[in-house]
């Protein structure tokens, strides 16, 4: 999937890039057996996720149903959805008696989790992050899952080295980071006990024209507000293909579980990027602080072996976030916070 494109003309485009199925994906939803169930669609990714699976499957000629599980606090997305050709329910998952009406599926991509407004909701931060996946692992016992964690529950490697790999010593730091941890570690004792087969994403970090490390650096050089580097340096993944990455990782899913890092193959200078950013928008950075010698980074080279390497470039990306910002056009107004080394979210 190449791109060449300077401008993104308006969210309906936008969200069907995000949603574009690559080759790989089509093949994987071809080969995948059984309907499809989302928890927690409602969330930045979940949307496009359940979108590129609807295409990837009606291109594979495969009849499914993707059904997209959620509170639906956001006005109009659970209508958005039914027109995309998802089913939708709306429920609270931490209610019990909510899962009776949900429906028997072979394949769950499970993506509720509490991160922002985690710090003074630690206990519903817990609740939600490793409580739930118990009560969603007990009552879909019988299905293969795939469940988003994060590249947090690594903590700051040296950036010498390039990033953690799967197999690295986990190191969480601050509340939400752990209880990521114990929501990897509640799925693999479910996993183990109940021989569920599930793929556990450590994702890190999707980026789309409204959301992301490159969003964020773009509006802070764009509105000349500082931009901070001790945390120097990330990476960044276009989220099409993130989302392609994690529908694939349902064929690998295993018992214990398989766990993969999915994020962009290159480690990016915070200050690098914002200085590429200050040149397409005439207004030079300005900086506080300086580069620590390790930041928060994934080795996705075991997702690049399996499923190949990102289609769309940093390059591609920064051409049309800059271009979307410099328009004004809508901003999900919830900064990644990527800079703070404390884990206070």
């Amino acid at each position: 999937m190449m791109h060449q494109t300077r401008s993104v003309r308006d969210v309906e485009e936008l969200e069907s890039l995000l949603s574009e199925p690559t080759e790989a994906a089509i093949q994987a939803m071809g080969s995948l057996k059984g309907d499809l169930l989302v928890l927690g669609i409602g969330g930045k990714m979940g949307p496009t996720l359940a979108r590129m699976a609807k295409r990837a499957s009606e291109r594979a000629s495969v009849s499914r149903r993707v059904i997209g599980v959620s509170r639906f606090s956001e006005p109009g997305l659970q209508a958005k959805l039914e027109s995309w050709g998802i089913e939708t329910h709306r429920c609270d998952l931490l209610d019990r008696n909510a899962y009776d009406g949900l429906p028997e599926v072979a394949n769950v991509v499970y993506m509720a989790g509490m991160k922002f407004g985690s710090t003074g909701q630690e206990s519903m931060t817990w609740a939600m992050n490793t409580f739930l996946p118990g009560l969603v692992s007990e009552r879909y016992r019988n299905s293969r899952i795939a469940a988003f964690s994060t590249g947090n529950v690594y903590g700051v490697s040296p950036v010498r080295l390039g990033g953690s790999r799967e197999a690295d010593p986990l190191h969480p730091v601050g509340e939400y980071a752990m209880s990521c941890l114990g929501r990897e570690r509640i799925f693999e004792h479910f996993s183990r006990t109940l021989h569920i087969k599930m793929s556990i994403l450590r994702l890190n970090y999707a980026t789309e024209l409204r959301y992301g490390v490159l969003a964020d650096l773009a509006l802070r050089v764009l509105s000349q507000e500082v931009v901070p580097l001790q945390m120097g340096h990330f990476n960044a993944i276009w989220q099409a293909d993130a989302v392609a990455m994690s529908l694939q990782s349902l064929l690998y899913a295993s018992t214990p579980p398989f766990v993969l890092n999915i994020a962009g193959p290159e480690l990016l200078s915070v200050r690098r990027i914002a200085e590429q950013f200050g040149e397409q928008f005439g207004k030079p950075p300005r900086f506080e602080g300086t580069e620590a010698e390790d930041s928060l980074l994934n080795n996705a080279e075991n997702a690049f072996r399996l499923f190949g390497y990102p289609g769309v470039s940093v390059g591609q990306m920064m051409l049309w976030i800059a271009d979307w910002v410099k328009r004004g056009e809508k901003s999900f107004a919830k900064p990644t916070h990527f800079e703070n080394r404390a884990g206070n979210f």
